[in-house]
């Protein structure tokens, strides 16, 4: 390895939070145990129906099956925590709808894949011209693992990196390149979770089953975006008003509460929807939800599961007559998952006495 690539990594840091990301460094590539942590958790069946999760899980252990002639992986985060509503002070509130505090902004796949362009362009100017190829929650990358390899953070009980002075409201995102560059020393970072089992007490279904184990079938996060058709009656009362993911775990993390605001513009929420009232949401046809939502995470769901999410919200709601007005409206809505849906909230306010 020549001089220039061996001090290399030592500018890479600076590079990154040029272009925004909070940090950045390089990852050993031994991802053995990890895989076989990935294949006991699809034996049990922890995946639901991301089939793609078992497809792919050979491939998520050796990044050079992803990108031929790999040889480093720089791994990548960037804060998203916005300057939005409280986030406890709106779960409180069963009239308003609660979304994942990373989606109210700009998709940040795109933010992501931009920056991480530009990252490895800024890695040719240094050095000369390399094969790369960049990677943001785009493919099959055990980019967790990746991300504690290059010494961003430990892993923590909810299965999400943590960095010790920032949490773990980030993004992840990984470029691998044919350059070779020393890695940096995952150990110099412990695991910082001990006994605190925060996170675990928080989930509102009990979705990490183990410490470091998410049962994805009982998580809100998979239930609300992942999953396609009927979510199971017994976990829709656990679900409060959470219409698309859910933070619980975060928010109740010790280490976020040194969490700030990221002034970062992409995340910044759009549309009032960090603390927007379900039954205006609820009024949006499709047109409106396709215009509000472009350019956003929101669309990882269709319209429909949108509605899907939004009338178990309102099943929780404080009963009132015009929740049960406004579900009315839908009650018989031409797609059977939002009609069954509907009927459970309508029967749940009948049965708290609605008129």
């Amino acid at each position: 390895m020549n001089d220039a690539v061996a001090t290399l990594a030592q500018d890479l840091r600076g590079w990154a939070r040029q272009l925004g990301f909070a940090d950045a460094g390089v990852a050993h590539l031994e991802l053995g145990d990890d895989l076989s942590r990935l294949q006991r958790w699809l034996t049990l069946g922890y995946h639901g129906s991301m089939a793609y999760m078992q497809r792919h899980a050979e491939l998520r252990a050796d990044p050079r099956r992803l990108h031929a002639g790999t040889l480093s992986v720089i791994s990548v985060r960037l804060p998203y925590w916005p300057d939005a509503a409280d986030a406890d002070t709106v779960l409180a509130d069963r009239s308003r709808a609660y979304i994942s505090r990373y989606a109210l902004g700009r998709d940040y796949h795109r933010v992501l894949r931009a920056r991480l362009l530009r990252l490895g362009r800024r890695l040719e100017q240094a050095i000369r011209p390399h094969g790369y190829r960049v990677f943001a929650d785009s493919a099959p990358v055990l980019e967790k693992a990746l991300a504690r390899n290059a010494g961003l953070g430990w892993i923590g009980k909810h299965s999400l990196v943590i960095q010790r002075d920032e949490g773990s409201w980030f993004f992840l995102g990984e470029l691998f390149t044919d350059l070779l560059l020393p890695a940096d020393d995952a150990a110099a970072v412990p695991d910082g979770c001990g006994r605190c089992s925060a996170c675990m007490r928080k989930c509102p279904t009990g979705a990490i089953v183990a410490p470091y184990t998410v049962d994805a079938r009982r998580c809100i996060s998979y239930l609300t975006i992942e999953h396609h058709g009927s979510i199971p009656e017994t976990l829709r009362p656990l679900m409060g008003n959470r219409i698309f993911g859910c933070d619980d775990c975060q928010l109740a993390c010790p280490w976020n509460r040194q969490a700030q605001p990221s002034r970062d513009p992409d995340f910044a929420p759009r549309h009032g929807l960090d603390a927007a009232q379900l039954l205006d949401l609820w009024q949006w046809d499709e047109a409106q939800w396709l215009h509000r939502t472009e350019g956003m995470p929101l669309r990882r769901l269709d319209y429909g599961r949108w509605l899907r999410n939004l009338a178990v919200a309102l099943g929780n709601a404080p009963p009132s007559t015009q929740v049960r007005t406004a579900l009315q409206t839908r009650a018989e809505h031409a797609d059977p998952v939002v009609r069954e849906h509907v009927a459970w909230a309508l029967a749940r306010h009948q049965g708290a006495g609605c008129p």
